[in-house]
C-alpha cells in the first residue's frame, strides 16, 4: 500500500500528522473520519497486482544504433479496472543516455477481464545481449489517494549486433569483383588460376596466355582469359585480447576489425568463396564455419555480437595451432590484430612460420588518427614533442609491418574509416594476383 501525492496533499491541507507505517510506505496516523472512509474505499477499488498476467514480444535482435520494439502485454484478470502507472526497466545502455525516463514509464487504464498493449522502445548504446529487468507496476483507486504496488518478471532478451556501417562501400567492391571475374567489358589479361574463355588476340597482351592450339584451327590469334577461382577458404581471425579493447576515436580497436571483418566476409561470399571466423584470446570465444554463402553474414553478425575484449594477453601459440585445425586446406587467413611491435615481435613472429607455410596470410591493423594528427602539429613546444612521439610511434609500426612482409604476410594498417575498404581492396588484389 503507497500513499499517493494527492492524499498527502489533502492531509496537509487538513492538518493532519503524516507518519511511517513500515519502512517505505508512508501513511496516516490520525486522520478524520471522511478522508480515512475516502482512502479504505479508494484502496479497495484499486486493481490488485499480484493477479496481473504478463507476457512479452516484440523484436529479439537490432542493429546498434537501430531502435527495436519491445510489447508489454498486461492483462487484468480481476473484476476491477486497473489505472496504473507502468516502469519497464532495462539495463542502462538500452537507450541514449538522458533518455530512459521517457522510454521506460508508461500510462495504462486496462478494463475489468480486458488487456492492453505497452511498448517500449529501445535504443541499445552497446553490442551483445540486453535483457529485461522488472516491470513495477502501481495501481490507483478511481480517487487516486492510495496505489497498490508490485513488481513482475517478465523475460526477454534483445540482441544488439554490430551496426556493420562499412557496407557502404560494399557496391563498389562488388563492381571491382565483376571485373575481375569478367563480367564486364574490362577483362583481367593472364591473371588467375581460372580458365574462363577465349578471344581475339589484341597488341598489348601476354603472349604466354596464346593458346596454339585453337590458333591453330582458326585464321586469327587466340589467347585465353582467366578469372580467379571460387570455393577458396577464407579463415577471419579477431584477436580479442588485450590490445583489442583500446579505444581509437568513440569505439573499442575490436568493433573497428569487426567492421572490417563483416565487408570482406560479405564480398568474399559474393566471390564463391566459403568464409569461416575464429575469435581467440587465451581461449576460442567463437568459431563460425561451414556456413552457406547466403547463411555466413548472419551468422558471423550474430556471434559477433556478444564478442567483448578480454584483458589478457593473447596466446599465440594457440591462436595458431586452433587456425591450423580449423583450415586443413591452404587458405587465406586473415589476422585482425595489432600492429604494435611487443605482441607482434614476442607473441605472432615465432609461430608465423606455422602459417605462412601452409596458407596465404593477411594481417590488418587498426591504427589511431590522432596519431597522424599529432605528427602534423606545430607552433609550441609542446606540439613539436608530440610530433617528435607520432613520428617514432608510425617509424616502429613501419618496422613491424616490414619484418611481417619479409616472411611473406600482407599488411593492412589502415585508420577505422579507412581499415574494412582497404581490406577488401587488399583481398581484390590477392584475387587479381591468382594468389588464392
Amino acid at each position: 500500500m503507497a500513499l499517493t501525492g494527492r492524499t498527502a496533499l489533502l492531509a496537509a491541507l487538513g492538518s493532519l500528522p503524516v507518519g511511517i507505517l513500515e519502512p517505505g510506505w508512508t501513511g496516516l496516523l490520525a486522520v478524520n473520519a471522511p478522508l480515512a472512509v475516502a482512502c479504505a474505499c479508494d484502496y479497495a477499488l484499486a486493481a490488485p497486482v499480484r493477479r496481473l498476467g504478463l507476457t512479452r514480444s516484440g523484436d529479439t535482435s537490432v542493429r546498434l544504433g537501430d531502435t527495436a520494439d519491445v510489447t508489454l502485454t498486461i492483462t487484468n484478470p480481476s473484476g476491477r479496472p486497473l489505472r496504473a502507472r507502468v516502469r519497464d526497466a532495462w539495463p542502462p545502455s538500452s537507450w541514449r543516455p538522458g533518455t530512459e525516463t521517457a522510454a521506460s514509464r508508461h500510462r495504462v487504464v486496462v478494463p475489468a477481464g480486458e488487456r492492453r498493449r505497452l511498448t517500449t522502445r529501445l535504443r541499445p548504446t552497446r553490442r551483445g545481449d540486453r535483457a529485461a529487468d522488472r516491470v513495477t507496476i502501481r495501481s490507483y483507486g478511481p480517487l487516486g489517494l492510495f496505489a497498490r504496488q508490485g513488481t513482475h518478471r517478465a523475460p526477454w532478451t534483445v540482441r544488439v549486433l554490430p551496426p556493420f556501417t562499412s557496407r557502404k562501400h560494399l557496391p563498389s567492391k562488388l563492381a571491382r569483383l565483376r571485373e575481375l571475374d569478367g563480367r564486364t567489358s574490362v577483362l583481367t589479361r593472364g591473371e588467375g588460376t581460372e580458365f574462363d574463355s577465349l578471344r581475339e588476340y589484341v597488341p598489348g597482351d601476354d603472349t604466354r596466355s596464346i593458346d596454339w592450339r585453337a590458333t591453330a584451327r582458326q585464321s586469327a590469334v587466340a589467347v585465353r582469359t582467366w578469372r580467379p577461382e571460387r570455393d577458396r577458404h577464407i579463415l577471419l581471425v579477431l584477436d580479442t585480447g588485450r590490445t583489442s579493447a583500446g579505444r581509437v576515436g568513440d569505439v573499442p580497436r575490436l568493433d573497428a576489425s569487426m567492421d572490417a571483418a563483416l565487408l570482406l566476409a560479405a564480398l568474399a561470399s559474393r566471390a564463391g568463396d566459403r568464409v569461416a571466423l575464429l575469435a581467440h584470446d587465451r581461449r576460442t570465444r567463437a568459431l563460425v564455419q561451414g556456413r552457406s554463402a547466403g547463411d555466413v553474414l548472419p551468422s558471423l553478425v550474430n556471434a559477433m555480437a556478444t564478442l567483448e575484449p578480454e584483458l589478457v594477453e593473447t596466446d599465440a601459440r594457440g591462436l595458431a595451432a586452433t587456425a591450423l585445425r580449423t583450415t586443413p586446406r591452404r587458405s587465406l587467413i586473415v589476422l585482425l590484430t595489432t600492429l604494435d611491435p611487443a605482441p607482434i615481435e614476442e607473441g605472432l613472429l615465432p609461430v608465423l612460420p606455422q602459417l605462412t607455410q601452409r596458407h596465404t596470410v593477411l594481417l590488418a591493423s587498426v591504427a589511431d588518427p590522432h596519431i597522424a594528427r599529432m605528427a602534423e602539429a606545430r607552433g609550441s613546444t609542446d606540439a613539436v614533442y608530440e610530433a617528435a612521439a607520432a613520428a617514432q610511434s608510425h617509424a616502429e609500426r613501419e618496422r613491424t609491418a616490414e619484418q611481417l612482409r619479409r616472411h611473406g604476410v600482407t599488411v593492412v594498417d589502415a585508420t577505422p574509416e579507412t581499415l574494412a575498404p582497404a581490406l577488401a581492396d587488399a583481398y581484390l588484389a590477392l584475387k587479381a594476383a591468382g594468389r588464392l
